[in-house]
């Protein structure tokens, strides 16, 4: 997993209201392998017609969005079913950071178990950015991860909330097992002491 600690790329916006798991990433793909390109599945059934040819109107599709590392998105994104998979798509596409004024719950969490971003702003600050970013294709944001900082293409910063310790496992470019093992002496040492103690 990369560490994550300062971003600065072109946003996609996702103007879809309730954007659910299996748009992004479709039910067919779930029993792939985690070895697999996840982003080549990315809102499949969105990007790509029955014949396997893109389609011109879909935001990742448009030249000016195609290197997006940023995705803004409406309300509830990720809802739907609790597939991780659908984390593994955007984050296997390039995705590193997905803002929203809501997401589903458990898409929430599973996106800070996978070192995607998840940033949530009001509404009044998301939904006239869907709407620039739609108007002025190539637009960027920056985002700084330790300060909790989203510098907007007009200029204007936004905080937003993130837990302590997934704020740390993102900086450092680890999941909770990475972080279990770096404890591993401590562990060792304890299992010693343990078996001594009997």
């Amino acid at each position: 997993m990369e560490s994550l600690t300062h971003l600065d790329a072109v946003a996609a916006p996702i103007v879809v209201i309730n954007c659910d798991t299996d748009q992004i990433l479709p039910a067919r793909f779930l029993q792939k392998p985690r070895s697999d390109d996840f982003g080549q599945f990315l809102f499949r059934a969105l990007r790509f017609g029955p014949d396997g040819t893109e389609k011109p109107e879909f935001v990742l599709n448009q030249a000016s969005f195609r290197e997006s590392r940023i995705v803004v998105a409406n309300h509830n994104f990720g809802c739907g079913s609790s597939r991780e998979h659908a984390v593994w798509a955007l984050y296997d596409y390039g995705i590193r950071a997905v803002i929203a004024p809501s997401f589903g719950d458990i898409f929430f969490i599973n996106c800070l178990k996978n070192g995607l971003l998840p940033i949530v702003l009001p509404e009044t600050v998301v939904l006239p950015l869907l709407e620039y970013l739609t108007t002025k294709a190539g637009s960027r944001i920056s985002i700084d991860v330790p300060a909790q900082s989203v510098t907007l293409p007009d200029g204007a910063s936004h905080a937003f909330e993130m837990e302590p310790f997934a704020k740390q496992c993102l900086l450092r470019g680890m999941d909770e097992i990475d972080y279990t093992l770096s404890h591993r002496d401590r562990i060792d040492a304890f299992e010693r002491n343990r078996a001594d103690a009997y």
